[in-house]
């Protein structure tokens, strides 16, 4: 499951996904980048970044009914009209620069194929000594980690309908304050790589009101090892968005809020040295980087 900057901590990456994240530091042309990071046009969200970490809008073109689109096995997002339909790929921290393509399902059974090319984005990084017992897991915490990571990979595969409609998807801060860490903050302790930082940190006190980032269901909610207080939630369409280390839960799964109503209150729970929130967004299963939904 996805954890968020720990201010110290990180479950520990696979050999595979540390090679993975170490192939996206890749450089690729310019012009390739250039292409990936063409924004759309103003007042449409989110904003296009095709990088790892980031978001592609892809157009499908025009249709009668919606088309039905895949990366890989997994549903996307597609909104629009049947004027133009667009397809929105959560593109993961993970990926490779490179080639990469959808499947979309045509009106007479058939598939067809959309490519689109991801560029390279070269993250911060942050090496930091710290003691061991803060970064290794004992035999007992690593069994919790699993357990947990085993639930939170259902409410991840979370898909739902009604779709939200292309106009709906900009998003509002959880909570104000200074925004503490980056997205993409790649992070070394004591020589070891962790999961680089998938999600936005905003420095608040504790007990500061926490409101949806947008209109949604409530679809899990607990107490976990890594991430503390954590409320998810669903958007639609593969949109879901999570924020973690609550100091109070105010709401349970099932319930839907709109858009700037309270669903909790800022915490230190987790692994954190300090109060703060961690906001995380994914689509299509990929965490991707919150403020492509927001105005700035």
């Amino acid at each position: 499951m996805p954890t968020p900057d720990l201010c110290l901590s990180h479950r520990p990456l696979t050999r595979r996904s540390a090679l993975l994240g170490a192939a996206g530091l890749l450089a690729l042309p310019a012009s390739t980048l250039a292409a990936a990071t063409t924004q759309p046009p103003s007042g449409v969200w989110p904003n296009a970044l095709q990088v790892p970490g980031g978001v592609a809008r892809l157009s499908l073109g025009p249709a009668a009914a919606r088309p039905v689109a895949h990366a890989g096995d997994v549903p996307l997002l597609v909104v629009g009209d049947v004027i133009e339909w667009t397809a929105l790929v959560g593109i993961a921290l993970a990926a490779e620069p490179g080639q990469a393509r959808i499947t979309v399902q045509t009106a007479g059974g058939g598939q067809r194929q959309v490519a689109y090319t991801v560029a390279s984005k070269r993250y911060l990084e942050q090496r930091l000594k710290v003691s061991p017992r803060t970064v290794d897991l004992s035999p007992e915490d690593t069994a919790r980690y699993e357990r947990e990571r085993a639930h939170q990979a259902t409410v991840m595969a979370t898909f739902s309908e009604p779709l939200p409609q292309a106009s709906a998807l900009r998003m509002q801060v959880p909570t104000p304050g200074r925004r503490s860490s980056s997205f993409g903050l790649r992070r070394v302790f004591n020589g070891q790589a962790r999961s680089p930082h998938s999600g936005m940190d905003i420095a608040a006190g504790t007990g500061t009101p926490i409101v949806a980032p947008l209109t949604g269901r409530v679809i899990d909610t607990g107490d976990y090892f890594f991430n503390g207080n954590t409320v998810w939630m669903d958007h639609g369409g593969g949109l879901l968005s999570m924020v973690c280390h609550l100091s109070a839960i105010d709401v349970k799964p099932g319930d839907l809020l709109k858009t700037g109503e309270r669903l909790g209150a800022v915490g230190a729970t987790g692994r954190v040295t300090g109060p703060h929130l961690h906001w995380g967004v994914m689509l299509n299963r990929a965490m991707v980087d919150p403020a492509l939904f927001l105005d700035a």
